[in-house]
């Protein structure tokens, strides 16, 4: 699995400016609602739940919500490099300024693989700095979408 089955190019969002964890949701809600056809008020209903649980802030300046959404039939994916970081309750305590919302299927197989599959591209030190390098979406898309070296065991 590759992170470019779920992620496409006009999904990707650079300098989003939002002051607060909650406009960043409001903010990737919508857009992933005008990108699916669906309310958006469900699927921000439904990362807020998540984050409830927890925050899905990973570490590193990098947060992942993701939920199980109604009526869609395959992952859908969205991400964000924000202006300035925000306040995400991270597992480190450091504010988030990348965001990669993941969105799948009620009756998904493959949520833990689809999930595992993003966490391990955010988090190569190589990936993860071209990430914040990029100067456009395109040069964002290509630094999430490339091949992650092989880690250390």
């Amino acid at each position: 699995m590759q992170v470019a089955d779920f992620l496409q190019p006009e999904n990707v969002i650079v300098d989003l400016v939002a002051p607060s964890k909650l406009r960043v949701l409001q903010i990737v809600s919508e857009k992933a609602a005008a990108a699916l056809g669906i309310d958006e008020t469900l699927i921000l209903q439904a990362l807020q739940s998540r984050e409830k649980l927890g925050s899905t802030g990973i570490g590193e300046g990098i947060a992942i919500p993701h939920t199980r959404i109604p009526g869609i039939t395959k992952p859908f994916s969205l991400l964000a490099r924000l202006s300035k970081s925000v306040e995400f309750e991270s597992i480190d305590d450091v504010p988030v300024d990348l965001v990669f919302v993941l969105l799948l299927p009620v009756n998904s197989a493959d949520h833990l693989n689809t999930l595992a599959c993003s966490a391990r591209q955010l988090r190569a030190p190589d990936i993860l700095r071209k990430l914040r390098q990029a100067k456009g979406a395109p040069q964002l898309f290509a630094a999430i979408t490339a091949e992650a070296p092989a880690m250390a065991r």
